[in-house]
């Protein structure tokens, strides 16, 4: 009976999402739909190829919203407080804004350069919507390239001309969407390459336009589903994020006895988390994406998150490996081996070059073995993402690779060739002008040498398929930062800036990529033509980079000790942290962290490339000897291993939080509520987002940019308590406190 219910409530989905449109009024044959359950109930079977999306206000709004955009979120990535304006606020900003340019411009033609075009063609369309939203999304995070300019001018005190950072910052950004054309029909138009996170989007911009009128069949429409939880999401954040902080770090067992350092360190949020309930959707929802992520990935995750957090690091930790009980349990902190902070600056020279007397004489870089263990872990990740997409989608990519692009494709595939595809000589003539300026860049102002530019763009070619299926599928993104800092640590040590310019051409030319590839799969989706999305990318791109870098450059030129403590609030919390990677992997090197040199005991972490190596064939070939066992098939090593790649900065209790919520929502309410959870499970995780997103910033604007604060008291402690744990936001100090000194 249960699996008669579900059946039925499956059909009757089917049948209202075919009648969404009062437009298209047949029901379609099975083969006329999505092969994928997540596709077939977010995002809709039809196309209307006459809405209006190459727009003047489409690109007046997008490129307002992109300016704005860039201009905020470099602002306050240098702040000590850091502030995003997101892919949310600005779909719920630019809808009335949309529809009030369609009521007040005029309808009359008007020419630019030849081209006759109205600047008000109808009534303000998805479409529109959609690119506007994708031309400021791509630009929510700040140019990664803006922290070399930052740090080399701070730190290492070699100013270069404006020109330098802007070819570089460019380069960086841009580079990766030329490689994303020739990925594109791998990880666009096959159906099985989902992109789960572009489905909450798919079913945001939906609901957004969705008809006031139209038949719910009794249901609530998605629009008023939409408002009520963003409503509600945005009335509660209030809670955690100003009135009662405590409620988003309850280590209620840790307040059995919170002077006992090893329950603390166990059950402290600042620790491992064991109990710790946050009822703080920023915080659960952060890393895991729960309502997003497939239920199999969350297990994956939650496979990886045991193994390392649970089991690895309390052996390693109490067995006092690697002497890690001079430092806390887990802390992104680097130190001496006597437990005192490390300050870089003692064992570098004038130019910030390693000076090898100096680290001899103040002693080795020291971390604590989570640190150090997730390091390992990371390794692995890279070389088990490489030979699982080889053993379980390379005959899939070698078919894809031969076969016509057209052939087994589904509904959506077949809409969008109503629109004409981007030629294969845009993105060629895009990589040949971005590596030349690449090029032109690193040896004019002397970044790194050339053939470390050759190799970076290597790495990130290499990875950008293997990464992009895992990603498409999973949800999921494996990073490159680890294997380019390694590589060129080794190569060019006692180079930092070389470091970090050739891990931002390899790792973030990688993301870009991997970013312009997502849109396109959102642009396909909404049958957005690929052209227009192209050049939206293309162009906001481009001016986001020069926002970013002259929005920095002004503030390091207008404010006294940016980057400083005495700067506050622009104390670059984000780029002193760059500044260390660079430290660790540049001045310093890999060789003497993690290899053989200068008394290195973090060496056996390197085994980890041969770990990751050899356990998808071990699962892949098992799978294959014992087909009874389908649960095989099902162990995803990248994601896996990947589970705690975020770990630090992200704590423990955000992952055990926020797959509890996936248990409920991917599995629990998808498989005896499906009804409900194909309707409004996307729309949910959007809606909630939002709800933060829009909070948090009326609650900075409102009253933390004018120094205001909650009065002090239990939920909302002060750190300056005499008491430490009542001083503590969870109550809990000992949980990040180090166990030497403690027992």
């Amino acid at each position: 009976m249960k699996e008669e219910a579900i059946i039925d409530e499956k059909f009757h989905y089917e049948e209202e999402k075919r009648h969404d449109d009062p437009e298209h009024q047949v029901v379609l044959d099975e083969d006329d739909d999505s092969p994928i359950e997540e596709v077939r109930v977010t995002v809709s079977n039809i196309d209307d190829p006459q809405l209006p999306y190459n727009t003047f206000r489409m690109w007046f709004l997008g490129l307002l919203f992109t300016a704005i955009i860039s201009f905020v979120n470099q602002f306050f990535y240098l702040r000590q407080t850091t502030l995003t304006l997101n892919y949310a606020i600005v779909a719920l900003i630019a809808l009335p804004c949309g529809h009030f340019l369609a009521r007040i411009l005029p309808t009359r033609e008007v020419e630019l350069f030849g081209y006759k075009f109205s600047l008000n063609p109808g009534p303000f369309s998805i479409k529109e919507h959609v690119l506007i939203g994708t031309m400021a999304a791509c630009n929510t995070s700040t140019a990664y390239a803006v922290d070399i300019v930052l740090i080399q001018r701070l730190y290492y005190h070699e100013e270069k001309r404006f020109v330098a950072g802007l070819f570089l910052v460019l380069t960086t950004q841009i580079a990766g969407f030329s490689m994303a054309g020739a990925i594109r029909r791998f990880l666009v138009r096959p159906a099985h390459m989902v992109w789960p996170g572009t489905l909450v989007t798919a079913s945001l911009f939906r609901s957004l336009h969705a008809e006031a009128s139209q038949d719910n069949h009794g249901r609530m429409s998605r629009m008023k589903y939409f408002a009520i939880v963003c409503a509600g999401s945005f009335i509660y954040y209030w809670l955690p994020g100003l009135v009662f902080p405590t409620i988003g770090y309850i280590s209620w067992i840790c307040w059995i006895n919170p002077n006992n350092i090893i329950l603390a360190q166990l059950t402290g949020s600042s620790g491992l988390g064991i109990g710790t309930i946050a009822l703080d959707w920023s915080a659960a929802s952060y890393y895991v994406a729960p309502l997003v992520t497939p239920w199999f990935a969350q297990v994956n995750i939650l496979v990886g998150f045991i193994l390392v957090t649970y089991i690895m690091v309390p052996w390693a930790y109490y067995s006092n490996l690697w002497n890690s009980q001079n430092y806390p349990i887990i802390t992104p902190s680097l130190f001496r081996e006597n437990g005192s902070l490390y300050v870089v600056t003692e064992v570098l020279d004038n130019a910030g070059v390693l000076d090898e007397a100096l680290y001899t004489t103040y002693g080795a870089l020291r971390m604590d073995s989570f640190f150090a263990l997730t390091y390992g872990v990371g390794f692995a990740g890279l070389t088990a993402t490489l030979v699982h997409v080889a053993l379980y989608h390379g005959r899939e990519i070698v078919t894809r690779w031969k076969s016509a692009r057209d052939e087994n494709e589904d509904i959506h595939s077949r809409l969008m060739r109503a629109y004409p595809e981007v030629p294969d000589w845009w993105y060629g003539l895009l990589f040949i002008i971005t590596f030349g300026l690449s090029m032109v860049t690193v040896e004019v102002w002397h970044y790194m040498p050339w053939w470390a530019l050759l190799l970076a763009f290597g790495i990130a070619a290499i990875f950008v398929l293997p990464v992009g299926i895992v990603q498409a599928i999973t949800n999921q993104q494996p990073g490159l930062n680890i294997i380019t800092e390694y590589a060129i640590g080794y190569l060019l040590p006692g180079h930092a800036i070389a470091n970090v310019t050739f891990k931002t051409y390899g790792y973030i030319v990688n993301v870009q990529a991997l970013n312009f590839v997502s849109d396109l799969k959102l642009g396909h989706y909404m049958k957005i033509p690929p052209r227009v999305m192209f050049m939206a990318q293309l162009i906001s791109a481009i001016m986001s980079c020069i926002i970013n870098l002259g929005t920095a450059t002004w503030l390091v030129n207008t404010r006294p000790n940016v980057c400083t403590k005495a700067g506050y609030p622009f104390t670059c919390r984000n780029t002193n942290t760059f500044y260390s990677a660079s430290v660790i992997w540049g001045a310093i090197g890999p060789e003497r962290v993690f290899g053989h040199k200068d008394n290195a005991i973090y060496s056996p972490v390197q085994w980890g490339f041969l770990v990751g190596a050899l356990l998808p064939p071990i699962f892949w070939y098992a799978s294959k000897k014992f087909p009874t066992m389908p649960w095989l098939k099902s162990v995803h090593w990248p994601v896996l291993l990947a589970a705690t790649s975020n770990m630090p900065p992200a704590l423990p209790y955000m992952y055990s939080n926020g797959l509890f919520v996936g248990f409920i929502f991917a599995f629990l309410l998808r498989r005896y509520r499906y009804g409900w959870w194909s309707r409004y499970n996307y729309l949910t995780s959007a809606a909630l987002d939002a709800g933060v997103a829009v909070s948090g910033l009326v609650i900075y604007f409102a009253i933390q940019s004018w120094d205001g604060a909650f009065p002090y008291w239990w939920g909302n402690p002060d750190d300056k308590n005499p008491d430490p744990n009542a001083g503590a936001m969870d109550h809990c100090a000992l949980g990040g406190a180090p166990y030497i000194g403690n027992n």
